[in-house]
């Protein structure tokens, strides 16, 4: 891979960094995502309570999936690999997924619900990988390039549905997902570079979408280099919340939003206040939210707007859909603080990003000299010593 041979400016496609990549999921149906795994649980019940041509219409069959669909389990998850037909249990435990953009709910782990999961995915999900999800590039929006999560990402965007790419390729931590070679090209340079997670940093700082996905300059300038793997460690903190090192993103006293009037048990509008810098639910009032939070886009899309209407908008009657809560959760309001903050802290680090971005053109591109990736780093790795249950029961060695 050559950087002046690369995109624009001197700029390497996220494709020749970080080789093996997925679509997104497609569900098929809307009711197995939920912003509470209790939802879930009641929507399941309901299903397999009902029978004949009711469990066929609340279960909303493609041609992917039926009530007849006997597929393997999904990896790492016991649920059973039978015809749903004949499905008398009780609701698998749900899992955490990203779902949207800084929107994290539950889905039921079912292989018999999902069109296309990527069981890849699942396969390599576990406490120490991370995703990172490219996001679709709309004109004038300053947006990121790149998201990272922790939990398994639906890859559903706002816009264009991006490419999912694990850092690694395996559980555990182990074989990363970077084209073969790239460290060592980075090391020559940079000899502090040994980290899998410093080039995930490095995509997360400096990468910028494009019509086709996204681009990574590099820099050859050392300190350019660290700054930017500082820059991007504390993006990638911010976006996990904690979840790695157990510290929640903080705003500094007397900028933390609060509950200044309780939201109401049904709350139908957003409006922000930008004087009194309050986020107006109704009745309901939190302030501070700063106008960065506010206007913080994904894919030309605001996201407390996003968030927000994925929680009221108004299904179908007599869906599966339509069961949820009776009333505004305390957990939403929970939830909804929190990602201001991260929002608010995301915000203050664009001019940074910018900044970095100014410096790389300012001290010039590294040339990286690494061959292209073979087709196999493009194709998930085989994992010989792992059994998983197919479909009826029967047992796989993948």
């Amino acid at each position: 891979m050559s950087g002046q041979e690369g995109g624009a400016g001197g700029a390497v496609p996220l494709d020749d960094v970080m080789p093996w990549s997925t679509g997104p999921l497609r569900l098929g149906r809307g009711w197995i995502v939920a912003p509470d795994a209790g939802t879930l649980r009641a929507r399941w019940d309901a299903l397999v309570a009902a029978g004949g041509r009711e469990r066929a219409a609340l279960f909303q069959q493609t041609r992917a999936r039926g009530l007849g669909s006997s597929v393997a389990a999904l990896p790492g998850q016991a649920t059973g690999t039978g015809r749903f037909a004949a499905e008398r249990g009780t609701c698998p435990e749900p899992v955490r997924i990203a779902h949207a953009p800084f929107d994290q709910q539950w889905i039921i782990p079912d292989h018999r619900l999902i069109d296309v999961a990527r069981p890849e995915l699942w396969r390599v999900a576990d406490g120490r990988q991370l995703f990172a999800v490219e996001q679709g590039r709309v004109p004038g929006d300053g947006g990121p390039a790149v998201l990272v999560t922790g939990a398994l990402p639906e890859g559903r965007g706002t816009g264009r549905p991006g490419r999912i790419r694990p850092l690694y390729r395996r559980p555990g931590a182990r074989e990363p997902n970077l084209a073969p070679g790239l460290l060592a090209a980075l090391r020559e340079r940079f000899p502090d570079a040994a980290e899998p997670g410093d080039v995930l940093a490095w995509v997360a700082a400096a990468g910028r979408p494009t019509a086709g996905g996204c681009e990574v300059p590099f820099t050859a300038d050392p300190g350019v280099w660290e700054r930017g793997v500082r820059l991007g460690r504390r993006l990638i903190g911010i976006q996990l919340r904690g979840a790695r090192d157990g510290e929640r993103p903080r705003l500094p006293g007397g900028r933390r939003p609060y509950v200044r009037a309780a939201v109401p048990s049904r709350p139908a509008t957003l409006v922000y206040d930008p004087q009194e810098e309050a986020l107006l639910l109704d009745g309901g009032r939190i302030a501070p939210v700063p106008a960065g939070a506010w206007d913080f886009r994904v894919g030309g899309v605001r996201v407390l707007e996003d968030w927000f209407a994925r929680r009221t908008a108004e299904p179908a009657a007599g869906t599966l859909e339509a069961l949820g809560p009776s009333a505004w959760p305390q957990e939403w309001t929970s939830e909804l603080l929190e990602l201001v903050t991260v929002l608010a802290l995301l915000g203050q680090l664009d001019q940074p990003r910018a900044e970095l971005g100014a410096d790389i053109a300012r001290t010039g591109w590294h040339d990286l000299r690494v061959p292209p990736a073979p087709r196999s780093a493009r194709a998930p790795a085989s994992v010989l010593d792992h059994r998983e249950e197919g479909p009826g029961g029967q047992f796989v060695l993948l």
